[in-house]
Order: structure tokens, then sequence, then C-alpha cells
């Protein structure tokens, strides 16, 4: 622990006896100790932040074979968003093949997609929405478009490769 350590100032024949001079040593060894047992404690009892993150279910790599009297989707509750290069984003209802009718170009701000998908699932009941990302689009833009389904409500999508006919629909727009 702390101490003084005295040293002796033998005193001579006449001389004046004066006061003793003191060494003002202290150890601060278990100071340092202290430190170290703190730096300890917190280590060990703090939490640690956990990473967050998003849940995708990816599908099966082997073919299901759809039963016969399993119903398939109907194409008035399916929307396709499709996704292109340079933050293009491009929606239809249903199934088209005519580029006149085709998709409607849109954005990934709140008065874009996401107005879009709040509307057409307060309007339909059961929506389904297919994302198909190009090969040339950004991840991030991938991501965004995960969280707006998160953000709407809505309960059933899924990821799947983008067609010829969907790249020929977006090609001239």
């Amino acid at each position: 622990m702390a101490e003084l350590a005295q040293q002796d100032s033998g005193h001579k024949k006449g001389k004046k006896k004066g006061r003793k001079k003191m060494s003002t040593k202290i150890d601060l060894t278990p100071m340092v100790d202290l430190g170290f047992l703190l730096v300890t404690f917190f280590m060990l009892t703090t939490t640690f932040s956990k990473p967050q993150t998003m849940e995708i279910n990816l599908p099966v790599k082997e073919p299901i074979e759809k039963p016969e009297d399993e119903p398939g989707v109907k194409a008035s509750k399916s929307l396709t968003i499709i996704m292109g290069e340079d933050n293009k984003l491009f929606w239809y209802m249903g199934v088209t093949t005519d580029p006149l009718e085709g998709p409607i170009g849109t954005d990934y701000t709140s008065e874009g997609i996401r107005k879009v998908l709040l509307e057409k699932n307060a309007t339909i009941d059961g929506l389904i929405v297919l994302i198909k990302p190009a090969d040339k689009s950004v991840y991030k833009n991938v991501v965004d478009i995960l969280d707006e389904m998160n953000i709407s409500n809505i309960q059933r999508y899924a990821l799947v490769e983008i067609t010829p006919e969907d790249m020929d629909l977006i090609k001239n727009l």
C-alpha cells in the first residue's frame, strides 16, 4: 500500500537541530492493479451489440411438383417489380406482353414504389409481389425493395429471375 519512507538525517554536533526531511514516495502498484481489475470487470460484464440481419427464405434447389388440385396464382393478384440498371424501377399488374400497356416507371422514394405498394396492398386481398432484378441492377436496390416490402406490410413476395420477355419490355423505356 502507500507508505512514506523516512530517512534518518543524523545530526552532527555543533549543528542546529532541524526538522527531519521526509521523502514523499508513494507506491502506485495497488492503483495499477485496481485499474486492471476494473478494466477486466467491465470487459466481462458488458454486452456487445448484436448484428442485425434480415431473414430470407431461399428456394429449394430441387423442383417441387405442384399437385393437380392446387390452384395457381391469379394474375389479378400479382404485382411484378422489375429492377433495371441505373436505379430504374418498373412495375405492372398481372401478366403483360405488350410494351404499350406494359410496365410503369417509378423510383425508390416514399412517393414512388412505396405509394404503389401501399395502395395495391390495401385494395387487393392476398397480393403477391414478384421482384425481378436485372443482371445489371445494384445490390443496394434489392435490399431497398425488400425493406419496402416490410414497410408496406406485404406478406407474400418472392425474388425470381427476370425473363427475356421482361427484359424486352423495359429495353426501350
